[in-house]
């Protein structure tokens, strides 16, 4: 109770909550802005920070990795352009909902179920760091490919109708994943002789483009044909009614058990959990065939899973020292140059620290919580504007996002090739949630699968408890759906022999 105390007294310095306010407004303008993500927002922040006291210092960056999980909702929501990585599931409903004039209600949902999430994993920093830091130290090269392997299987689930376009979407987004170097040898492979690609494919600029960039061209050739494309004229009601917050419980509370689980999983972070959840959740569901169709729950589950994964990355980080993901890579970093060194011994010689820095996430919750609730009337102008002014701001706002990543022209030339070939995808009907799941995932499972089988050999894979259950899932995932399918058919036709009257 005295170090509960010590940590939460430690925060009362009017400072700190400068401190936090000037990191909550920036994380939700970085969410915000297409292409900028809460990884270089805290990178470019630690350099300002190190000249400040450790818990300051701390409150700015974890108030900009709070803040930036909200702030990227709205334009993946509003403009179909996720503001993150960890926004990319939020696209799938939250754009179709806003295209039924219900913007509105799907930016406040994602907004509480995204605080739900937050605090979720909060609570575990605060009671089940260790346990669950343990359960992350089972995770070697053989579970984590088994765990991207399922990952993968998702391809199925965000395809909707369109499964067989959505696996060939998902096989060129694994072949993309290839062009770089080799994950174990440094060799360079399908880069063209171009040194900008000699690290892979640009993952912010093929993002910005299949989604934001490609609904712009999309909008743009309708408009020029004289159609009229569904465009995002008003929010709508912005408070969901009693029924629809009902609806947001049980994909909530899955997006929050999926977030927890995968938070804790170095290397695993809010993108990879968001699209676990939203699979997930759909399975679940009453009304699987309204996701990817406009679903409050499809909404709900991964923005609850993106928000949830922050706790437990901070508590991958402290407890065992090994970020979580590669915004904690940063701040261990900088907790390093602080004199603070994460690990075991950390919860026993400053268990104070811990409890601050959990505070520090509720408050930063609450701020950026309030903060999204009361921007929401502002975006009403921003919907007001004639459409080639918003065409405009948009593709602005999608090159300035995506050149400020690594200052290189090329990015952004590379972001329109995707926005065409996203325009091109659109047309006929070629879902672009695969690619981007296999340009993410690819390199994850090949990497980890090469290293487990350096390690161990393929005995490595299939000795592991962890590994066989994740590929016994991943088999169940893609068969499951077909095996249900075929049983009804087979029932309905027994019924039918029975009864051939009312057959």
């Amino acid at each position: 109770m005295s170090a509960l105390l010590d940590g939460v007294g430690a925060l009362l310095d009017p400072t700190i909550g400068l401190c936090l306010l000037i990191g909550v407004l920036l994380g939700t303008l970085v969410g915000a802005i297409p292409g900028v993500t809460a990884t270089m927002a805290v990178a470019l922040a630690a350099g300002f920070t190190l000249t400040l006291e450790p818990l300051q210092g701390l409150s700015v960056l974890l108030a900009i990795y709070v803040a930036a999980q909200f702030g990227d909702r709205v334009p993946a929501i509003l403009i179909n352009t996720p503001g993150t990585p960890a926004s990319i599931a939020t696209t799938f409903d939250g754009y179709p909902l806003a295209k039924q004039g219900r913007a509105g209600v799907a930016l406040t949902s994602s907004a509480l179920v995204s605080a739900f999430g937050s605090v979720v994993g909060i609570l575990i920093l605060i009671f089940a760091a260790q346990p669950l830091a343990g359960i992350a130290l089972q995770f070697g090269p053989a579970e984590m490919f088994a765990l991207v392997v399922f990952g993968l299987t998702m391809m199925v689930g965000v395809s909707g109708e369109k499964v067989a376009k959505g696996l060939v979407a998902g096989v060129v987004g694994l072949l993309l994943g290839t062009v770089g170097r080799d994950p174990i040898t440094g060799d360079q492979r399908f880069t063209l002789g171009l040194p900008e690609l000699s690290s892979g494919i640009p993952f912010i600029a093929a993002i910005v483009g299949l989604f934001g960039i490609a609904e712009v061209f999309n909008q743009i050739v309708c408009a020029r044909r004289g159609a009229r494309p569904a465009l995002i004229t008003q929010l709508g009601s912005w408070w969901p009614s009693r029924s629809e917050r009902r609806e947001l419980r049980r994909p909530a509370a899955i997006g929050a058990g999926v977030g927890a689980v995968v938070g804790v999983i170095p290397a695993a972070g809010g993108d990879i959990a968001g699209v676990i959840a939203w699979d997930q959740a759909r399975r679940a569901s009453k009304h699987p065939e309204k996701f990817g169709k406009g679903s409050l729950e499809g909404l709900a589950a991964p923005d609850t899973a993106s928000t949830a994964t922050m706790g437990g990355s901070v508590t991958t980080t402290l407890a065992l020292g090994v970020p979580g993901d590669s915004v904690m890579a940063v701040m261990l970093g900088s907790m390093i140059i602080w004199g603070l060194q994460p690990g075991p011994s950390l919860f026993v010689n400053s268990p104070d620290l811990v409890f601050s820095l959990a505070t520090i996430m509720l408050v930063a919750t609450a701020v950026t919580l309030g903060l999204s609730l009361l921007r929401l009337q502002g975006v009403v102008k921003l919907l007001a504007l004639p459409q080639r002014y918003l065409w405009a701001v948009i593709i602005t706002f999608c090159m300035v996002g995506t050149f400020a990543v690594q200052n290189n022209p090329f990015d952004v030339a590379l972001m329109l090739v995707f926005g065409v070939l996203g325009l091109g995808m659109r047309r006929f009907g070629f879902p672009a949630g695969p690619m981007v799941l296999g340009l993410i995932l690819g390199p994850l499972a090949e990497s980890n699968l090469r290293r487990a089988l350096l390690i161990d050999g393929a005995n490595g894979i299939l000795t592991s408890p962890i590994a066989l259950a994740l590929l016994a899932l991943s088999v169940l995932a893609v068969a499951g759906p077909r095996l249900r399918a075929a049983a009804r058919s087979r029932r309905r036709k027994t019924e039918r022999d029975r009864d051939p009257v009312a057959g």
